[in-house]
């Protein structure tokens, strides 16, 4: 039997093999996008069945910064052909989480409420949502996913609503429930996907990689 190691893959640029490493990056991308959407989706049923309880409040505070881990192992391991654009999604995580960590850290109130109490702040909090719709719009793109197509425009939609004011809570609370199913069951699907599959053209990788080199030069 061939081993996984040793299968030749024809790529754009040349010929690539996939190795235990690749694979393993892989499964640790997979496994904080699951952590992330678990998260969310816990927080989001939690809120939508109890309320804004005091207990609800803390949990969703650490469910927040179990969801922001979960992406940001995503983001560090994703395979995206675009540096700048990894880099970028890379740099709004990083002011997302410390935006929210100060908030966190400083608020008289759990950071749910004070963010629902002052929702200018989302535009700093906004930033990790920011990095989140970039993973989907990138698997939309690659992929053709459904889940994906609908959660990079939903995200903006419900964020900037509430922003604005122009959403009822009704609304707000079937965007957020929409949101956070729709990223598990994105999230439970990639679980299932060839590995392959996302680690994607390594020709490619690797002729960016010496472009650029060239261009240092």
């Amino acid at each position: 039997m061939q081993s996984p190691d040793t299968v030749i893959y024809h790529g754009q640029f040349g010929e690539f093999t996939i190795t235990e490493s690749d694979r393993q990056e892989v499964r640790i991308y997979r496994s904080g996008l699951t952590v992330a959407a678990l998260s969310f989706l816990l927080g989001t049923g939690l809120f939508l069945w109890q309320g804004a309880t005091p207990f609800v409040l803390n949990a969703l505070t650490v469910l927040f910064a179990s969801f922001a881990l979960g992406l940001g192992i995503a983001l560090l391991t994703i395979h995206i052909y675009l540096v700048p654009l990894h880099r970028l999604l890379q740099v709004f995580w990083i002011i997302g989480t410390v935006f929210s960590t100060a908030i966190a850290f400083s608020a008289p109130t759990p950071l749910a409420l004070f963010i629902y109490n002052h929702p200018p702040l989302l535009l700093g909090t906004g930033f990790l949502f920011a990095s989140l719709t970039g993973i989907y719009f990138k698997e939309a793109f690659c992929f053709n996913r459904l889940e994906t197509k609908i959660l990079t425009p939903l995200i903006p939609i419900l964020l900037l609503g509430f922003m604005a004011g122009i959403l009822s809570p009704e609304i707000q609370k079937i965007l957020l429930a929409s949101w956070s199913i729709l990223f598990f069951i994105f999230a439970l699907r990639k679980a299932f996907q060839d590995i392959p599959d996302d680690i994607g053209d390594k020709s490619v990788f690797a002729y960016l990689k010496n472009r650029q080199k060239q261009q240092e030069i």
